[in-house]
């Protein structure tokens, strides 16, 4: 249920909700993000979108583009390591109408910020500035970026980061406390999140080591952010957008929602390719259970969409919920 009033503002845009489903590359696609929407995740944000394909063409750059009006506010995020390329590009996508662009500052995978992207941007903090100083002179909606603490423990820069953002015209930060270095690795560092919410006046969203409500809780209690954005935790559990821990999901709404999330697969990719695309989501869906060898084997080989949910079916009579997520 939405809230009466706004938790908070990017810019002029009320956001009706403190949960936010984290872009994931290969996860938050549309069916999964269109399924988090109506779960209570407050806006949209799309995979991450490199500038390069959206100059210069890529075959699936559409699928990653698509929208329905539903999941408003949309967020676009891009990443490059070019200025010059991320303004073309976030204006060639302005075409579609999101309410917001994003940059990506965060990703720690090799090919992305070897080469200076993503969280590789990092090391270059006036790079940062230029980049949201040409975005947002030159759009009409509000630009917003997604940062890690810096590029190892010895070059943590956060707050260098965040303050060239926000004199830049940026207006919401989203903070995964680690650095590069540690990937998804050790403990997130929420006092990090504290120290940027305490010197920005943009709202700022936590993001690391949330894994269930009671978490939610403690971090917002801890960093006083405005809003809560979740990732890997909530590919088995969308739930947790609703504020429902994984243990308290009757096996049958499990069941109902494997059905409507793969049907939005097939539909959003055809057949074949999105029942591929679906068998990670359900893995993750059913790794709660004691399942054998051979059933998990025999249900990630299907290709046949029918089979697969006769096969779903069969398994969650005899699930075994006691077993503990891992």
């Amino acid at each position: 249920m939405s809230a009466i009033s706004p938790f908070f503002k990017v810019r002029n845009i009320p956001i009706y909700g403190d949960l936010i489903l984290s872009p994931m590359d290969g996860y938050s696609d549309y069916p999964f993000r269109s399924l988090a929407r109506e779960l209570g995740s407050a806006m949209s944000y799309t995979e991450f979108i490199n500038a390069i394909d959206v100059v210069y063409g890529h075959p699936f750059i559409e699928k990653k583009l698509y929208f329905s009006e539903s999941e408003r506010p949309i967020v676009y995020q891009i990443y490059d390591d070019d200025p010059e390329r991320i303004l073309k590009a976030a204006l060639k996508v302005r075409r579609y109408n999101p309410d917001i662009i994003d940059v990506n500052m965060g990703c720690s995978a090799k090919s992305v910020s070897n080469r200076g992207a993503g969280s590789g941007l990092l090391c270059t903090p006036e790079k940062i500035g230029l980049i949201f100083s040409k975005l947002s002179k030159n759009l009409d909606i509000p630009v917003t970026g997604k940062i890690r603490l810096g590029w190892d423990n010895l070059s943590q820069n956060y707050l260098l980061v965040a303050r060239a953002i926000e004199e830049n015209g940026g207006q919401l930060l989203a903070v995964h406390a680690r650095t590069k270095a540690q990937s998804y690795n050790g403990m997130a560092n929420w006092d990090a999140i504290a120290e940027i919410k305490q010197k920005l006046s943009i709202p700022v969203i936590g993001n690391g080591d949330v894994k269930t409500v009671a978490d939610i809780e403690q971090m917002k209690m801890h960093t006083k952010c405005d809003g809560v954005m979740i990732g890997r935790a909530s590919i088995g559990n969308p739930w947790i957008f609703s504020r429902l821990d994984r243990e308290k999901v009757p096996i049958e709404r499990v069941k109902t929602t494997i059905q409507n999330h793969l049907s939005r697969c097939l539909e959003f990719y055809g057949a074949e390719r999105g029942l591929v695309i679906f068998r990670k989501f359900a893995k993750r869906y059913l790794n709660p259970y004691h399942i054998s060898r051979d059933q998990n084997l025999d249900l990630m080989t299907e290709a046949d969409p029918e089979k697969f949910i006769d096969q779903i079916d069969s398994l969650t009579f005899s699930l075994d919920y006691s077993t503990p997520l891992s």
